[in-house]
């Protein structure tokens, strides 16, 4: 085999970019590339690793001999080791030997790989994925209405276990299996867009994807990385949006991985008060090396532009945004100003976003973020972070932390459930009931609800309902939409043998109903993050446990009543203000017998000239227990002069229901 030779795809403008932390295409340059140089057909490779005292390209081409080939490191002292290696070429099995200072040696993969073998294999593999896609007209829609509101109804996947097969050693479905069977289940039950946990490599098969060593390669378990962009096609084909989890706040220490990369702490900070995550037993990125920020963001766009991706929801935020986060006093290092923020991950997010955005328009970044840090999704030109959307934990916690209560009780608490629309525009938000919510002991969704099994049922499908309803968007885990019994398992997989059962599947109906009310009627989503497309009616009938609030599009849409009941008690006539004369029609109830209910249904409900709620007229009608019922207005948009509130009194209305359901109503 013939010797390593001189040769760079780096120019000195790539260099400058890289240094300053602005280069975000270095998978172009970086990492191994097949391609042919005066005549002869090899691979190049270029690895940083600035305090090695050598660096080789190991494999099963020389038998894994450590100074067979290797590689030349560039003049201008930027750390990056390169060559290019004669005869190799795709499918070449590899890892660099990295000569530390110190005299030891390592073997690590490369960080810039498409495709790693399959763990526990630990080796790299020359990967030039070829694919060709369908969907260009998805892209040009998706360019076309970049920055117009859109409905997000996402549904969250853990690609090895939404569906396992036992007889089949209860091996996962691959990611060709996946592009027929989870594409039409998801476009079957009316999602409209998909979210994957992190399909990146990863070493450990229980981190569910979270603890990754192979950045730029999609996992081998499923198959090949032609066949996840297979997968993504067929969403898109259907008119389903992909969304991936991507995890830039820690990567774990495994020997052929980023930690200690050239002997010293390269990746990672190097004091480990800032650079070991005790959560997660992993490291922390160095935010303020130029290098590292190039590496992220580079991989961020790699995603974007080689697999089509629509969203990156970005892990852990939280714990990037705070030196404290997790640690307790004397753990930590503040910031130059003495604060706890870390200003060096603040900055990486704003640049990561103002990337995103400027380079892939229509594409949306969202941020797992569960502090009351200041704009995150407020762009960062106006000195936010920059995201598109940020998860609404609080309302989650609040809203199961209400839902787990015996409704005999929740009139004392009402302010649980109303206090989110106190917030609810100051992010745009979506409200999450993701895989954290049911693990380590949390019980399922299903079984944090109190009651027997009837009123289980009919309390998961009001939260639906309520989620569904509620201004910002929303993201719903797998196995949630039909009350899966069990604690999510990765081993295990969602329980679809529930669905032989009457109420897992009027459960799972029911989502399929609400997503089909929430995706044809704009008033749910075309204000989603503005005081404009919300309105409250009712908020402090603690005594039933009432909410009752609009929904509103722009002057076309119709408007949507939404009654939120969720006490046991039954109301046979129960009154409600309306801005619409005329007739209201019950769109969706969640107590009809086709979803597991009682059944009480309305149908159409005529107004009455009874003033009620600030509005010249209302409608009465009946009120089943534990249940969401979806009114739709008049096609008259004749409004009661009334019936109009100026954002900030909106507000004041949200912290008004919030007081006045600290005590039951006296009657």
């Amino acid at each position: 085999m013939p010797s390593v030779k001189p040769f760079s795809l780096l120019t000195d403008y790539d260099i400058s970019l890289l240094q300053s932390g602005k280069h975000f295409r270095l998978y172009e340059k970086m990492g191994s590339h097949p391609m042919e140089v005066d005549g002869e057909k090899g691979v190049y490779f270029a690895v940083w690793a600035p305090h090695a005292q050598s660096v080789s390209v190991t494999g099963d081409f020389n038998h894994w001999k450590n100074k067979a080939h290797v590689l030349l490191p560039r003049w201008d002292h930027s750390g990056i080791w390169e060559g290019f290696i004669p005869g190799l070429g795709v499918g070449t099995v590899y890892k660099y030997h990295i000569l530390t200072s110190d005299g030891l040696g390592l073997d690590k993969g490369d960080p810039y790989a498409r495709r790693w073998e399959t763990p526990p294999k630990t080796a790299s593999i020359v990967c030039v994925p070829e694919y060709k896609w369908k969907d260009d007209k998805w892209l040009k829609n998706r360019k076309a209405i970049a920055g117009k509101p859109k409905p997000w109804s996402v549904y969250e996947v853990h690609l090895g276990s939404w569906k396992k097969l036992p007889e089949d050693a209860n091996r996962s479905l691959n990611y060709v299996e996946l592009a027929k069977e989870l594409v039409d289940y998801v476009k079957t039950m009316g999602f409209t867009h998909v979210e994957f946990m992190p399909v990146m490599e990863h070493p450990y098969f229980p981190s569910w994807g979270y603890q990754v060593t192979g950045f730029f390669a999609p996992s081998g378990r499923f198959g090949s990385p032609e066949e996840l962009m297979m997968l993504i096609d067929a969403f898109h084909q259907a008119d389903i949006g992909v969304i991936l989890d991507w995890v830039p706040s820690h990567f774990p220490g495994d020997i052929h991985g980023l930690y200690r990369f050239d002997g010293t702490h390269l990746y990672e900070y190097a004091d480990m008060r800032r650079g070991f995550h005790p959560d997660w037993n992993s490291y922390v990125f160095d935010y303020g090396r130029n290098e590292v920020r190039s590496f992220l963001i580079s991989n961020a766009l790699f995603w974007l532009e080689y697999y089509h991706i629509d969203g990156l929801r970005v892990d852990a935020v939280a714990s990037m945004l705070y030196h404290d986060y997790s640690r307790k006093e004397g753990e930590w290092i503040p910031n130059i100003h003495g604060g706890r923020e870390n200003l060096e991950a603040i900055s990486l997010l704003r640049d990561f976003n103002e990337a995103v955005y400027s380079h892939y328009p229509g594409v949306e970044t969202i941020a797992e973020e569960s502090t009351a840090f200041p704009g995150v999704s407020k762009p960062a030109y106006d000195g936010g972070l920059g995201f598109g959307q940020k998860w609404m934990m609080g309302w989650m916690h609040d809203s199961l932390s209400y839902f787990k209560r015996p409704p005999l009780f929740r009139r004392w608490h009402q302010n649980e459930i109303t206090f989110s629309m106190v917030y609810a525009f100051s992010e745009n938000f979506m409200l999450p009931l993701s895989h954290d919510e049911v693990v380590h002991l949390k019980s399922s969704l299903l079984y944090k609800m109190p009651g027997d099994e009837w009123q289980k049922f009919a309390n998961l499908r009001s939260l639906f309902g309520f989620q569904w309803t509620h201004p910002g968007t929303h993201i719903l885990f797998m196995g949630g939409e039909f009350g899966q019994t069990t604690e999510w398992s990765h081993d295990r997989g969602v329980t679809w043998e529930l669905l032989q059962y009457a109420y897992h599947k009027g459960c799972q109906d029911y989502v399929k109903a609400l997503n089909e009310i929430y995706t044809s009627r704009p008033a749910l989503w075309r204000n989603a993050f503005t005081t404009e497309g919300y309105q409250w009616v009712s908020g402090d009938d603690t005594e039933n446990c009432v909410l009752a609030y609009l929904r509103k599009g722009d002057e076309n849409d119709n408007m949507i009543l939404v009654i939120c009941h969720f006490n046991t008690n039954k109301l046979d006539s129960y009154m409600v203000g309306v801005p619409v004369e005329g007739d209201w029609t019950e769109v969706l109830s969640s107590d009809d017998k086709r979803f597991g209910g009682s059944g009480t249904v309305n149908g159409v409900v005529k107004t009455d000239k009874k003033p009620s709620h600030g509005f010249e007229q209302s409608i009465t009608f009946k009120l089943p227990p534990l249940a969401v019922t979806i009114f739709e207005s008049p096609k008259s948009k004749v409004r009661s002069p009334k019936a109009e509130k100026s954002p900030k009194s909106e507000v004041e209305s949200a912290k008004s229901a919030a007081k006045s359901a600290k005590a039951p109503k006296k009657k």
